[in-house]
């Protein structure tokens, strides 16, 4: 009932805010999809991404396990041009697999910095983060954990973006023993489909080197973005995961709905 609230009273927020902009060019977020977007957030803005509704179901396993997130927010801050901080929180996230029972709580927190190192047709940013184990038990490794995403964008012909995110990550090994490499690659191309929908399609591959066992992921990703017209500041969004290996999960559905200040 609480992250329910929560959920409604940050809706709220998001829609009935009136602060003043500067300019008006659309707002840039990280989302849909699983790469990020190499802009950062104008000098003295704030930012935030919400991810509404997120439902996944996987069966990588062998069992079934079906995990939901409710409002999985990334506040942002502008410091300048160039730079934003970043924290995103999980105020609830659920967890069923089937045989094993249910646990539920508040997910991990994520503290994270964008420092945009090219503007223009081609953008490139450097996006390191923290991870701080804030999850209840069941739902995080209890560990603190570091990485790096590199953003980029390049704009081609026929109003179409590639985007690509590699990514590398300090993962802490399964039985806690120390730590080992994790790397993964978004790539994906958008394109506005009318003056207000921007489609998109995304290829993302990733893997693991857990001693106990290397695993590799992949999956297809469909996004789409709605930005208002008169509204450039607020975007809603969704996005359907197609899990295209046996360790991956089958499918992640999610809504989502981000407002610049």
């Amino acid at each position: 009932m609480k992250q329910a609230l929560f959920l409604a009273g940050l809706l709220s927020l998001l829609a009935v805010s009136t602060h003043a902009e500067d300019g008006s060019k659309p707002i840039c977020a990280d989302r849909p999809g699983k790469g990020a977007a190499p802009c950062t957030v104008d000098r003295g803005h704030w930012q935030v991404e919400v991810d509404a509704a997120d439902f996944t179901h996987d069966r990588s396993s062998g069992s079934t396990a079906e995990t939901g997130i409710l409002a999985s927010t990334n506040f942002k801050y502008g410091v300048n041009d160039r730079l934003d901080l970043e924290l995103n929180v999980t105020p609830f996230q659920t967890q069923h697999t089937q045989g094993g029972g249910s646990v539920s709580g508040i997910g991990d927190t994520v503290a994270r910095a964008k420092i945009a190192l090219l503007q223009g047709d081609t953008a490139v940013s450097l996006l390191p983060y923290v991870k701080l184990p804030t999850a209840q038990h069941d739902l995080g490794n209890g560990a603190v954990e570091t990485g790096l995403v590199v953003p980029i964008a390049i704009s081609l012909p026929g109003q179409v973006s590639l985007g690509l995110s590699p990514e590398v990550d300090a993962i802490k090994d399964d039985n806690g023993s120390g730590r080992h490499v994790a790397y993964s690659l978004a790539a994906g191309l958008s394109r506005p489909l009318s003056p207000t929908f921007t489609g998109s399609v995304e290829l993302w591959g990733a893997r693991n080197d857990e001693p106990s066992g290397h695993v590799s992921q992949s999956s297809f990703d469909i996004g789409l973005t709605w930005i208002p017209a008169q509204m450039q500041t607020l975007q809603l969004d969704s996005g359907l995961d197609l899990g295209l290996n046996h360790s991956t999960p089958q499918m992640q559905f999610y809504v989502g709905v981000s407002r610049r200040f």
